[in-house]
Parts: C-alpha cells; structure tokens; sequence
C-alpha cells in the first residue's frame, strides 16, 4: 500500500472517484431508507432503477476500458487482431438487445428478462476474473492455454446478458410515468446520470485495479458491482408498483424454455466472438435483409409515411461512419494513449471516462440549446445535426493528428490532444444519438415502431464492427500499431468523414422535406420520449431530447 506522499495523478484520480462512489452510495441508503413513495417529487422505483443501471454500467465500462489492454498485454494478441475482435464484441452486444426486447415484451416481461440478463451477465465479469498461465511470452504458447475458453465464455455471457438486461431496463422506467405525464423528460436525466455516472466510476475504478494491482482485481471488481446491481433491483422489486411484467400470464414451462434458449445461445456467440469473419458475414447478410424488408413496407406506404421511410434509411445509413469513427475510443486511441501519450502517470484505462464526464457536463447544456434555438426559430434540423456531428468527430481526428505532429514524431503526444479529442467526438455524440433516438420514435408508422428502432440500433452494431478494421488497420501487415502509420489513418478518416459530412449537409434541406415534420401528429406536446424506453439508455444515448413543437 502506497503512502499518500508517495501517490501519482492516477491514485488520486481513483481514490476521488472511491469516494465520489462513496457519496453515491450515501445518498442510496437515505433514499432506500424513506417510507415515502416518492423521493425528489419522483417515483422510489425510479432511483431503484438509477442504482440498479448504475452498477451494471459501472461493470460493463469498466470491463470495456480493459478490454483491449487485456489482449493484448495477457493475452498477446496483435493490437490489430486485438480492435477487431474489440470490434466484433461490441457488434453483438448491439445486435442481442433486439432480440432481448423482442422475448420480453411478448414473453417474460422486463423484470424477468432483466434479473436473467443481470445473473449471466455477472457470472460473465466474474469468469473475466479467471486467468491462465501467468508470465508466458510466446504469443502462440499462450492462445493455445485452455483457459482462453473461460475467457470466450466470459465474453459470451456478458453479450448474452447484455441482450436480455440493456433495453429492458430502461422499458420500466419508462413504464413509471404516463405518457402525458410531464415529469418524464426529468425521470429519464435522472436514469441517464446513473447511467454515465456508474460508466465513469466504473471506468475509473475498475482500470485502475486493473492495471496497477492485476486483471483479476480489475475484472472482479466488475463483477461485484453487477452482483450489486442485481441485487438492488430484485430488491427494490415492490417500489416498481408491478411495473415490466409479463403481457399474459406465463407458463413455467414456458418461462424456464425461454431461459433454456438464452443459455443455449451463450454457446452460439461463443463460436462468434472467437471468429470475426462470421460476424461480419452475418451483418452483411442480415443488413441487406434489412433494407429490402425495409423498402418493401416504404413503398406499400402513402407519399409523406413513404418519404418519412426514406428519410429514416438515410439517418441509419449514417450510424456506421459515425460510430466507426467514435468507438476508436475503447479500440486503437486506447491503445495509441497507452504507447504514445505523455500521461504522467495514469494509467490508461482511465481517460475512457472522459466521455461519460463530458456528458454529464455536456447534455444538459445541449438540451437547453436545441430549445433556445427551436423558440428562436432556427433550430437545425435532424440530417443537419447529424451532418454536424460527422463535422465534429472527423475533425477530432485532424486535431488529435495534428497535436501529436506539433511536437514531432519522437515525442510522446501532450495528453491535452486526448481530452480535445474527446470533448469533439462527445459534443457530435451529443448531435447524433439522442437526436437520432428521437427521430426514429416521430417518423417511423406506428406498425414499424419497434423494426425500426431495432435498425437503428443494428446499425450501432455495424459502426462497432467497422470501428474493429478500422482499429485492425492501424497495425498494419505486421499487426503491431506504429505511431506513423496510425496517425495516418487517423488523418485519412477524418477528412472523408468531413467530405461526408459536407454531403450530407448540402443534402438536409432535401432530408428535411421528406420527414414532413409540418404533419406529425402532435398529439403528445412535450412528450419527445414516448418509445424511447425501448431504446434504452447508456453513455452515448443521452435520453436528452427538445420539446415536441409544431413547426
């Protein structure tokens, strides 16, 4: 145990987020110890929602900022092999929720689905705590332990889990409020801070364990914060007033077969995260399915609902180049900031939490713009957002190339670039997603609500994938990541992305018409999240969205 005199950047950045969590967890147990039904002028079961969502994040983001650390310095693979199969484990932690969703609303109910999801998705962390042969150099030697398979398995689960868990919890949160009800828009700012709270408490305290006291400490943390999670939720079960359960009565037989399949499919992504060709078969094949489906019912539609259909495949159309370029945060930048950033002593892992600091910070202020703008009449429309947040995260790229470069090669790149870059891509996340969430819930036909927002969510899934080559290119035929090379490519996607950008830009106007937004039925005033608890809520979803207003 260090002294305190002797502590560097990282220690006090964890031993502020141990006492941030402490703070957190105070304010729980005043609340847990009310008799009061409400607290703060909200329902109790929204905080039990708060904590319970709060832990799992804190596990899924703190085992997410390891991740590729964890490859390639316990496990030797290749940083390139290491981003695509990074890559690959994100895309299917974004497909799964789908289907999650699909066996809860008609089957289990969102409380089932989510103490089943929570109990895979723990004993997915715990098995991350599992390690092989220790102090192996031999990058052959050590992929060929049999303790790699607990380490497949782990993954597996924590996907699994993540299927039946993600947008299921956020469903009964929103199942809290009536639609009409005018504290909604309020409920979920509080959810989504437990959200971005817990990923960077998580991200903080879970890296630092990680890479200071070893993986194991790292990774068992992760999973004692979902064990806890877990059993917030089950307890906390009577302040959700009945709330997520199953639509129909359900059999046991039929509630025990549905869990056999979710086990059963563990085995399935098992097989997939192992071999990322499939995955991108998958996709490809899947996402053409897709688009025909999609045109089909677009065209079986009248001409504003058709346009409107046309205007949603151009928004999804976009998630991947957004994502792609975004999700290089946990992929090739982590590992760019571990070789070549100037970090003065903190470890790695940690900057992940940059992002969902600069949300909290951020996406309030984002929400009172967009209705500053809206009463002032000049409210950018949502292609234009989104063409403004392709703007954002390309030039993250330029800046970050362009601050490492200022100080010559030779040099390690000034850690200031790594904040810039984040601030720019959170700010384009902050045009993009939540905006994108709630156009999907105003265009979509009533029928198509749900397919549609499963699309949008696919498409997340491609960006992830394409996120993995493009982290996979960055170590080149050798598969080891190089300062030049990497900058490189950094520099040549973020100015495709900005020629993109511009397309899309000159294209909104155009965009803009097809959405018909003069029409939408307004019946709702104020209620820009109905549907959105379908869509759930994490670090780059910020639940933040304007007043619906007649335009």
């Amino acid at each position: 145990m260090k002294s305190m005199g002797s502590w560097n950047e990282g220690d006090w950045i964890a031993a502020i987020a141990a006492v941030a969590l402490f703070a957190v967890l105070v304010i729980g147990g005043v609340i847990s110890t009310r008799k009061s039904e409400e607290f703060a002028g909200h329902p109790r079961g929204l905080f039990v929602l708060f904590y319970a969502e709060m832990w799992e994040r804190f596990s899924y983001y703190g085992m997410r900022a390891l991740l590729v650390l964890y490859l390639t310095q316990f496990w030797l693979f290749s940083d390139g092999k290491a981003n695509l199969m990074y890559g690959g484990y994100n895309s299917l932690v974004y497909i799964t929720p789908v289907l999650g969703g699909y066996l809860a609303d008609r089957y289990l109910g969102q409380r089932k689905a989510v103490v089943f999801g929570g109990v895979i998705l723990a004993l997915g962390h715990l098995c991350m705590a599992y390690e092989g042969m220790q102090g192996v150099t031999d990058p052959l030697v050590k992929q060929a332990d049999p303790a790699i398979n607990v380490f497949w398995l782990a993954l597996a689960l924590i996907v699994v889990g993540s299927g039946f868990l993600k947008a299921n919890i956020s469903v009964i949160a929103g199942q809290l409020y009536r639609m009409t009800d005018p504290r909604r828009d309020a409920a979920y700012t509080i959810f989504y801070m437990g959200v971005n709270t817990g990923a960077a408490l998580g991200t903080i305290l879970v890296g630092y364990l990680g890479q200071t006291l070893g993986w194991s400490w790292g990774f068992g943390l992760a999973g004692i914060g979902m064990v806890l999670g877990l059993i917030i939720f089950m307890l906390g079960k009577p302040a959700l007033k009945g709330q997520g359960e199953p639509p129909k009565a359900l059999p046991t037989n039929r509630e025990w077969s549905l869990y056999a399949v979710g086990v059963a499919s563990v085995g399935v992504i098992w097989l997939l995260v192992q071999y990322q060709g499939a995955i991108q078969n998958l996709l490809i094949v899947s996402g053409v399915a897709m688009l025909l489906y999609t045109l089909y019912e677009a065209f079986k539609l009248p001409k504003e609902p058709r346009e409107r259909m046309f205007a949603i495949l151009f928004l999804v159309a976009l998630n991947p180049v957004f994502w792609g370029l975004f999700e290089q945060a946990g992929g090739s930048l982590n590992l760019y900031t571990d070789k070549y950033v100037d970090r003065g002593g903190v470890p790695t892992s940690l900057f992940q939490s940059i992002n969902p600091i600069y949300i909290i910070l951020l996406g309030p202020i984002f929400a009172g713009l967009w209705q500053w703008l809206g009463r002032k009449g000049i409210e950018p429309s949502a292609p234009a957002k989104f063409g403004f947040a392709l703007v954002q995260v390309g030039l993250s790229f330029l800046v970050f190339v362009w601050g490492a470069q200022s100080v010559g090669m030779a040099a390690l790149t000034p850690v200031i670039f790594v904040f810039l870059v984040y601030l720019l891509q959170t700010t384009g996340e902050l045009c993009l997603s939540p905006v994108g969430l709630s156009a999907m819930t105003r265009l979509s036909p009533a029928h198509l609500g749900s397919f549609i927002m499963g699309a949008w969510f696919y498409m997340t899934a491609v960006g992830q994938f394409v996120a993995g080559k493009i982290g996979e290119a960055t170590g080149g035929e050798s598969g080891e990541m190089s300062k030049e090379l990497t900058l490189a490519i950094y520099s040549k996607i973020g100015w495709v992305t900005i020629g993109v950008a511009v397309v899309v830009l000159v294209l909104s106007p155009i965009v803009k018409r097809w959405m018909h937004v003069e029409t939408l039925d307004d019946g709702d005033p104020g209620d820009d999240l109905r549907g959105l608890p379908q869509a759930g809520l994490e670090a780059q979803e910020a639940g933040m969205h304007p007043a619906v207003r007649p335009r």
